[in-house]
């Protein structure tokens, strides 16, 4: 069937629909990975965005249950130069499009994806619909105008848990005695993973759990969350946050908290920092970070439109430690006197690369 994505911007591309017939509407932004495209359907820090994949060909190895990053897909659309009918891989994989129709998400190919990112890179990430028909490109443009803008808005609320839970891994809990609480901000699968992988007993909250419920499961280690929207507007968790830090600051047995992009901007305001909106964001699994304490260069997975204006947390208890080597935005931050450490990056990436990996064990390392 006919498709058709316009921007708020002017621009309108026609190709075809694959996965569910209909409309929708959402943040245009575009991903440089070239494998992972199940994970990014399935991440919470897409919610409410239109995701153009700049890699060519989607679909070729199918989805497998086991790489899924939450229960379902949160992408608003997907965009593709060339979706693949057919699906290849050593397990029997269910095909892509079947899984979109079953989860009702939109997809639009036969564009020219190249252009498309062109323009985002130029003009900015821009607000845009996804329409299969024949609707009048001329109308598209006008609702898209119309689109509430990204900057301002808390999405965290849309993805949260809406109750506490244990994450069980094959059925079962951590087998140690370290109790870690992730904050659920939209958490990836494979953050709980990695931690129960570790041993760790994984307890998940809601965004809004206060302090008290917090500190309820007598945590050993706080793990922030990574999540979809403009950091600044989810002032509950800031103020949770800035709570946690000063009780860390007064405990005789102080914990570690671990933050992951969201987890990081709201650790960053919770500490005395600034956010904005960058351009276009960076999204892929390519992006050099250099580790300023150590040197060391890591290549690393990215998921997020909003940054931490470094310049902001010049006078505070604040050391920075990353830096992004393509456009010297921070990428890592941590207290200078306390067990609290924060990355803008993604550690836990699946399916890769694991250069970062070692973070869950510094964060271990720190759990008494």
């Amino acid at each position: 069937m006919k498709a058709t994505l316009a921007l708020e911007t002017g621009q309108v591309f026609v190709g075809r629909s694959f996965g569910s017939e209909k409309e929708t509407e959402g943040e245009v932004v575009f991903c440089t990975a070239m494998t992972g495209y199940q994970e990014i359907l399935t991440d919470p820090s897409y919610q409410g965005q239109i995701v153009v994949m700049t890699y060519p060909h989607i679909g070729n190895y199918g989805i497998h249950d086991n790489l899924n990053e939450s229960k379902k897909p949160y992408v608003a659309g997907f965009v593709a130069r060339e979706f693949s009918q057919r699906a290849s891989h050593w397990q029997p994989p269910e095909k892509l499009e079947k899984f979109m129709k079953k989860h009702g998400v939109v997809g639009i190919h036969d564009i020219d994806t190249r252009a498309l990112t062109r323009h985002l890179r130029t003009l900015g990430v821009c607000q845009g619909i996804v329409a299969t028909g024949d609707r009048s490109p001329k109308d598209l443009v006008s609702q898209a105008k119309k689109m509430p803008k990204m900057a301002g808005t808390d999405l965290v609320k849309k993805v949260t848990c809406s109750s506490a839970y244990d994450w069980k891994e094959n059925g079962e809990t951590g087998s140690s005695q370290r109790n870690v609480v992730v904050m659920d901000f939209g958490v990836k699968h494979n953050i709980l993973r990695s931690l129960s992988q570790r041993g760790c007993v994984v307890k998940v909250v809601p965004a809004k759990a206060s302090v008290n419920d917090i500190l309820a499961h007598h945590p050993d280690g706080i793990m922030l969350s990574n999540g979809p929207g403009d950091p600044s507007a989810v002032t509950y968790a800031i103020d949770t946050i800035r709570a946690l830090v000063s009780h860390v600051s007064n405990s005789q047995k102080p914990f570690p908290i671990f933050g992951i992009c969201l987890g990081h901007q709201l650790l960053a305001q919770a500490l005395g920092g600034k956010t904005y909106k960058l351009k276009f964001g960076h999204r892929g699994a390519n992006h050099p970070v250099k580790d300023l304490t150590t040197g060391k260069v890591e290549v690393t997975t990215q998921n997020h439109g909003f940054a931490v204006d470094m310049d902001s947390l010049s006078d505070k208890e604040v050391e920075l430690t990353h830096i992004n080597l393509n456009d010297n935005t921070l990428e890592g931050l941590r207290h200078k006197h306390l067990p609290i450490f924060s990355v803008q990056y993604h550690p836990e990436a699946f399916p890769g690369p694991h250069d970062a990996s070692y973070l869950f064990d510094r964060f271990i390392g720190n759990v008494s």
